[in-house]
């Protein structure tokens, strides 16, 4: 069983910066992209960022320039740098592994970790 664990959030204020954390555990036979996302109140969740295999990313318009995602190939963590942070951005975020085990598909969720900016 794969289970993803994310840290890092916390309360900053806006133009403030956080780096979000994902580590993993269980048997994996390979993934095909792990990515963030967010879901703020009274909203539906939204991909943030994600990472593939091939490395390429793909980034929400709104977090364009201000986010960076990274991924350790190795370890299968994935980090995602919040710089310029803005109010909009509170939301609790999750990490995302898409994969296979042997045959079985593979999609994953972290717990969540809040992430709050003030005005």
């Amino acid at each position: 069983q794969v289970q993803l664990v994310a840290s890092g959030g916390g309360l900053v204020q806006a133009g403030g910066s956080l780096r979000l954390f994902c580590a993993t555990s269980g048997v994996i036979s390979s993934i095909n992209a792990m990515g963030w996302y967010r879901q703020a109140p009274g909203k539906q969740r939204e991909l943030v960022a994600e990472t593939s295999s091939d490395g390429s990313t793909n980034y929400a318009d709104s977090v364009k320039g201000r986010f960076t995602i990274s991924r350790d190939n190795v370890k299968n963590t994935v980090h995602l740098q919040m710089n310029s942070l803005k109010p909009e951005d509170t939301a609790v975020y999750y990490c995302n592994l898409r994969g296979h085990f042997l045959a079985n598909p593979l999609d994953a969720w972290g717990q969540g970790t809040l992430v709050t900016v003030s005005s």
